[in-house]
């Protein structure tokens, strides 16, 4: 690594240079463990400037690192045996909304309807197969449609969403089952009611994003407090519902990347291709249906 002037400067001046070691062999007691810790603060503070922010850096990679491997475990190591088992004796079921229990992607609508549909739909595509972040891409995305509350209720009135085949019968049987149905989208609230209505699902059990407007109706934003507006929101509601009501066993359903990394915390994961594929998530499910019938056959063995 070559270092700068400044960095060979620190370097010179730093009382570790030329050994790698900053820890003792002390012997630590209760009498001796204060004085100790702050010698060893003395000691990080005494390190060279670009030492310590390298450290954090690869602090911060390995910290990533290390969630993404979760994510990649909770899906990939359980057998398609153990995650079909989990579907059976779940606690609560969670569905993604856009191209899992409907069959288009609610925003891609929206800005069809508003006139820019071709923007946006590229920027969906990425935030789906996770190459940006969710947040930067809903950002982005609404910035562009800019629709107002009259846009958004002529939209839901027009070109109501269609419920992919299959869903209403699965969500009425796991209902029969004692199984609680929640929502989780990164969609709009306002659209994901509607659908939510048509399942019999309560709207307490809706979690997606609110567009903000002005009195005059022109859009003034989204509510980025809301969990689902960012990347491991999902996770983050299905961890609330673990604690809300005691779950033990949260099963996630859906089609894209931020629904793949809601798994931990929910128990397990399956993939959904029947509206559409996206290879990442396909590869990392141990189960991967393209039917809900799949779903409701094996719900037949309970």
């Amino acid at each position: 690594m070559l270092l700068t002037s400044q960095q060979k400067q620190e370097v010179a001046s730093s009382p570790y240079t030329g050994s790698a070691r900053i820890t003792t062999n002390e012997n630590v007691n209760e009498g001796n463990a204060g004085e100790l810790a702050n010698q060893r603060s003395v000691r990080w503070q005494s390190l060279p400037v670009f030492w310590r922010q390298s450290a954090g850096h690869l602090r911060d990679h390995l910290f990533k690192s290390r969630a993404s491997v979760k994510r990649t475990l909770c899906a990939m190591t359980m057998t398609l045996a153990e995650t079909k088992e989990m579907f059976r004796c779940a606690d609560a079921v969670c569905f993604d909304v856009d191209s899992t229990v409907i069959r288009e992607e609610g925003i891609d609508e929206l800005a069809k309807f508003c006139g820019v549909g071709d923007a946006v739909t590229e920027m969906t595509r990425k935030a789906m197969g996770g190459s940006v972040t969710f947040k930067t891409a809903l950002t982005e995305r609404l910035s562009i449609i800019k629709c107002s509350r009259e846009q958004v209720n002529k939209l839901i009135t027009d070109h109501p969403p269609q419920l992919t085949p299959g869903i209403k019968e699965l969500v009425e049987r796991l209902h029969q089952c004692n199984v609680k149905v929640f929502l989780i989208s990164g969609g709009f609230r306002c659209i994901v009611e509607h659908v939510a209505t048509q399942l019999g699902i309560p709207l307490d059990h809706v979690y997606a994003n609110r567009l903000k407007f002005y009195f005059n109706g022109e859009y003034a934003g989204f509510d980025d407090t809301q969990p689902t507006a960012e990347s491991g929101g999902k996770g983050k509601v299905i961890s609330l519902l673990k604690e809300k009501y005691g779950f033990e066993k949260v099963v996630m359903i859906g089609d894209g990347a931020t629904d793949l990394e809601a798994c931990p915390p929910a128990s397990a994961f399956i993939g959904f291709g029947g509206n559409v594929v996206r290879q990442q998530v396909k590869e990392k499910s141990s189960w991967y249906v393209t039917s809900f019938g799949e779903l409701l056959k094996e719900l037949e063995k309970i």
